[in-house]
């Protein structure tokens, strides 16, 4: 990564509206569902990315009687994420700027250490997962879950968005990420010191019409509007007519009735050694 230290990688989705549909319409069921059943009431929560808090004040409604903290490297996104929660009245939550990499955060402070789609954007996840486990008690969890990115797979074919995935894949990667995190949480895992790891794997699947127009919606936007698409054209991977040709071809294949598509997840369920 040019210019940038082993820690470091730039994230990609940036947080323009179009990401932010997406973000915001994510929910402990939907996102976190390995991780609920360890769950106990008074426990304390560490939130990694928690962007604009939605799954961190799902946790904190979940243990009533104990206290969830988000953090976030964009200080902009974390009033979202306090509005988010005094909106629900919660307040056993909090938020702050902090990097998963550098936890200002004493050994042994959460019972849970939960991490949703942040290690495929930072440059060194067996680095962040030994952070994790640093701030996770004895006989706590570190939860992490990624998406990964070649396995998504869809319904018809479409050229428009073969391109759209090999120029994801190759936009996040220069920016110091692995887009195909999913499949590699174990390894990492393994290799950051962890010996008790149920690895297991979820899915979000689009199909009705509601769900197809979203999903492609968001996509389409996020071609020609967000960061992404910046970082695309400057980067020198492709051009703004090409992005637009994308864009496209994600609207074509959300208005057709027989689309559906299907995004991969890998998940870690961590315990830390008593």
């Amino acid at each position: 990564m040019t210019g940038m230290s082993r820690e470091t990688a730039t994230y990609t989705h940036g947080h323009h509206e179009s990401v932010l549909r997406s973000h915001t319409w994510r929910t402990a069921a939907n996102s976190a569902a390995y991780l609920l059943d360890a769950l106990e009431p008074g426990m304390r929560i560490l939130d990694i990315g928690c962007g604009p808090g939605t799954i961190t004040a799902d946790l904190a409604e979940l243990v009533p009687d104990g206290h969830v903290t988000g953090v976030d490297r964009a200080p902009g996104i974390l009033e979202q994420a306090r509005a988010t929660a005094a909106g629900r009245g919660l307040t056993n939550v909090d938020f702050t700027v902090a990097d998963v990499h550098a936890l200002p955060y004493p050994e042994d402070a959460f019972s849970v250490v939960h991490a949703h789609q942040v290690l495929q954007h930072v440059g060194d996840p067996v680095r962040a997962l030994r952070e994790m486990g640093r701030v996770c008690r004895p006989g706590g969890y570190v939860a992490v879950r990624d998406a990964d990115y070649a396995a998504m797979t869809w319904y018809p074919s479409s050229p428009g968005l073969d391109d759209w995935l090999a120029l994801y894949r190759r936009v996040a990667r220069a920016n110091g990420g692995e887009p195909d995190a999913g499949r590699r949480l174990k390894a990492w895992a393994l290799a950051a010191g962890f010996t008790d790891i149920v690895a297991t794997s979820g899915t979000w699947t689009f199909a009705t019409q509601d769900e197809r127009a979203w999903w492609s919606g968001l996509w389409a936007d996020r071609t020609v509007a967000s960061s992404y698409a910046d970082l695309a054209t400057l980067g020198g991977h492709t051009t703004s007519d090409r992005l637009e040709d994308i864009a496209r071809a994600w609207r074509e294949w959300g208005d057709r009735p027989e689309s559906w598509f299907s995004v991969l997840h890998g998940e870690i369920l961590c315990r830390k050694e008593a």
